[in-house]
């Protein structure tokens, strides 16, 4: 199924959007089309043009030429945004080279803090049914694509680390069953929650925040040179999840939310306790024992991953305590 073309929020969206939606690949793109320096690497206008972009290596827009997947210009646009949006987040990150940054990162993320905070936190102790429905919208343009982004590394990785990725994936996909699939999982939650689990429904709802942490992940996903932060990301993913999981799982059983909603968490919350180790062990051990050299990547992805959610994760608290929706719609 594809998704309907979104509204443009500026100059570069409207670009990508009127060309994709209506024009021909190979014809030039409308204009004029703002510099890309002169947009802000993680607001509205650039994350939604980037987002329309990747979304032509995912499923596409209803009705638009697949041949906009491969147009030499449209890419040509999209590598200046990629360059403006890797650029800022590597200036906003600590960074780290070394094996010893590595394991504080990792070992960061295994720490359960005595006075949890954060969206699970808020939502399991006193957020409302319509913010936990909020919340799903939010995490619905990247849950209903789970583990897509992370299948582009595997024929860029070898032996031990390509081996225990795939064996991860292959749960991420439902282990053979494709009523087990996560994101067909999350469409049941999103149906169960009243909301509309068709993918992509609801990309003009969600703001740039949003949009930017799915961003980065097809953003790696699509660059061999940045598979070492591909991994780091993912494994991050894997490791925190299981903690924040059980916190949703509390938080839909006080909101009186659905067996779906309550299923999709609980199955995170064992699937990827078990992934954990697999992926800090097998998945970055065994390609840092190939390829050491990408030991800084690792710390790259794993930084940048918790960077963006960090914004959003402000953007949802920000407005939720002041009684304010999180949606742009």
């Amino acid at each position: 199924m594809t998704a309907p073309l979104p509204g443009a929020r500026g100059p570069l969206s409207a670009a990508v959007l009127e060309s994709v939606g209506h024009g021909r690949p190979g014809a030039p793109l409308p204009g004029p089309i703002a510099a890309v320096a002169d947009a802000d690497p993680y607001g509205e206008d650039l994350q939604l043009a980037l987002y329309a972009c990747y979304e032509l290596h995912y499923r596409g827009f209803t009705g638009a030429d697949p041949g906009w997947e491969w147009d030499d210009r449209l890419l040509g646009l999209r590598g200046g945004m990629e360059d403006a949006f890797e650029r800022a987040l590597r200036a906003d990150v600590a960074g780290g080279t070394g094996p010893d940054d590595l394991d504080a990162e990792l070992d960061a993320l295994l720490i359960e803090p005595r006075e949890a905070h954060g969206v699970a936190e808020y939502l399991k102790r006193e957020g409302s049914l319509a913010q936990l429905r909020e919340y799903f919208v939010h995490r619905s343009l990247y849950q209903l694509k789970e583990a897509d982004p992370q299948a582009w590394v595997i024929p860029r990785l070898e032996g031990r680390a390509k081996a225990a990725l795939v064996a991860v994936e292959y749960d991420e996909f439902g282990a053979g069953r494709a009523e087990r699939v996560h994101a067909r999982l999350f469409a049941d939650l999103m149906a169960d929650a009243g909301l509309d689990p068709s993918y992509g429904h609801y990309v003009d709802a969600v703001p740039g925040a949003t949009l930017a942490t799915v961003n980065l992940v097809s953003h790696l996903g699509l660059h061999r040179a940045l598979r070492g932060a591909l991994v780091g990301h993912f494994a991050a993913g894997e490791i925190s999840t299981a903690p924040a999981a059980r916190r949703m799982v509390d938080a839909v059983d006080r909101l009186g939310a659905g067996p779906a909603c309550r299923y999709f968490y609980s199955e995170h919350v064992e699937a990827d306790a078990v992934h954990e180790q697999v992926m800090r062990r097998d998945v970055i051990g065994g390609l840092l024992a190939d390829e050491p050299s990408l030991t800084g990547d690792v710390v790259f992805g794993i930084q940048a991953g918790a960077f963006l959610e960090g914004r959003l994760e402000r953007h949802l608290l920000d407005a939720w305590r002041v009684g304010h929706s999180s949606l742009r719609l």
